[in-house]
């Protein structure tokens, strides 16, 4: 009897193309451009399909990743995307901006000889490809419950809190502050990382299950939490994380001096209009300086590049410690982004007119790991240097929206400002309210706040079901 020919592995990832850094770094057009069916087929291929998936034990919304690889592998796409999206109804915005070298990727066993699935690839290829198609397949909606849910934010957390208990039967309504859902997705992450015409197709795609959406509703102004509970059975709380981080070093109310808040908003809604003192968007050869290092610094800086402006990355520490995705530093370095790192800004100059013309910033050295992990930068005394500049964003991190927890009694607050909630279920110290994602975290990733929203709609079904 012979023996069974053993399978041979195929370390080798499949590579997504991308514009041409040249030609990218002057659109908004989306960078990466996805799979093509014969390739995503191959790289589906390469899957061992674990009998004990580490990858399914490291995604924070559950999704059956071998089971939509397998499909893929055999090119039904139509079961593949029923499978992804019974877990995940945002699978297009998750395959494009979820750090799934974090998180599914990082548990892949191929790793220990330096091979890896792509598994946030393949996810993006089915979302896409049902797309395409021009139509959605629709899970079946139980009979109603009679049970009503208010979703306050219709950012990612709220979104999947809307998607779950909708397809438990339950009524869910939607109040989102701005005039469109979406969050972070719509007015925080550039065009060319996340079209907005995905993030809309998504949100069509709750519309269509029967999610009820309420725009320029400002909770805690128009309506109080309170007052929402005489009306509904339960209500989840995803406001985000809107309250900016600023250095409180000199010059920081100058004119041209802005978070990256505000600086995002203004691009994905204007696309420019950052130098308000001149006739044009953006003068000739602005300057514009960036301080962080993290995903958001990028997405400013490669923003600002896009119009014009040489932009460049101010960042105490070195390379190494970025918190930012590996692939969208590499992304900001072949459009031409400059980083400057080991330097720590201390003061803005303004010009007469009370506009940033100036950064004075001190170079760092790497001292020892603080409690991240990572090695703390020290000053080195006498290397003050004058950076001169058009425009900065402060890109340093956000605490949650703190509307909601001073207007709301009876709701425990956290000492940075967030609502304090039970991480396994989302359970708050109000009766009949739940939150998750940044107002509870503080900014993190998209698929942690998912994530967030997956635990807490489990605890809210639960809840309604035994009344």
């Amino acid at each position: 009897m012979s023996e069974p020919v053993k399978r041979k592995i195929d370390y080798n990832r499949r590579e997504m193309p991308k514009q041409l850094p040249q030609v990218r770094s002057h659109n908004f057009y989306e960078v990466a451009l996805g799979y093509p069916p014969e390739t995503a087929i191959e790289e589906a291929q390469r899957c061992l399909q674990c009998k004990k998936a580490g990858c399914v034990e490291k995604c924070p919304v559950e999704i059956n990743i071998p089971g939509f690889v397998r499909c893929i592998a055999e090119g039904d796409f139509a079961k593949g995307i029923k499978i992804l999206k019974e877990k995940n109804c945002l699978p297009a915005v998750c395959g494009r901006v979820c750090p799934q070298e974090e998180q599914c990727e990082s548990a892949c066993i191929m790793l220990k000889k330096g091979g890896q699935s792509a598994i946030g690839r393949l996810e993006r290829f089915l979302a896409d490809w049902e797309a395409a198609q021009g139509k959605l397949e629709l899970p079946e909606i139980p009979k109603p419950t009679g049970k009503k849910v208010a979703v306050v934010g219709g950012g990612p957390a709220g979104l999947t809190v809307a998607g779950d208990l909708i397809k438990l039967g339950h009524k869910v309504t939607i109040f989102e502050a701005l005039h469109k859902l979406g969050g972070v997705l719509i007015y925080g992450i550039p065009e060319f990382r996340l079209p907005k015409a995905i993030v809309y197709r998504e949100v069509e795609y709750l519309r269509m299950l029967g999610v009820e959406v309420v725009t320029d509703f400002v909770v805690g102004k128009t309506r109080s939490v309170e007052n929402l509970l005489r009306e509904f059975d339960a209500i989840f709380i995803g406001a985000g994380a809107g309250l900016p981080w600023f250095m409180n070093i000199p010059g920081e109310n100058l004119n041209g001096v802005y978070s990256a808040n505000e600086y995002l908003t203004r691009m994905n809604l204007m696309k420019g209009f950052m130098f308000p003192q001149y006739q044009t968007p953006i003068k000739e050869h602005a300057k514009v300086a960036v301080v962080g290092g993290g995903n958001v610094a990028m997405d400013c800086a490669r923003t600002a590049l896009r119009l014009g402006a040489e932009t460049r990355i101010i960042y105490r520490r070195s390379r190494q410690e970025l918190p930012a995705r590996l692939e969208e530093v590499e992304n900001a370095e072949e459009e031409g982004v400059i980083f400057d790192f080991l330097t720590l800004p201390i003061r803005y100059i303004g010009d007469e007119n009370g506009w940033v013309k100036e950064i004075e910033y001190l170079k760092m050295q790497l001292g020892e790991p603080d409690a991240s992990g990572r090695r703390s930068p020290v000053p080195i005394e006498g290397s003050e240097t004058i950076l001169p500049v058009d425009a900065v964003v402060c890109a340093i991190g956000n605490s949650p929206n703190p509307l909601i927890p001073t207007s709301t009694k009876g709701l425990q607050i956290g000492k940075k400002g967030n609502i304090v909630a039970d991480e396994a279920t989302g359970k708050t110290s109000m009766e009949k309210v739940w939150a998750g994602g940044d107002v509870v975290t503080g900014a993190a990733t998209v698929i942690l706040a998912m994530g967030a929203g997956r635990k807490a709609a489990r605890s809210m079904h639960e809840f309604l079901c035994s009344g």
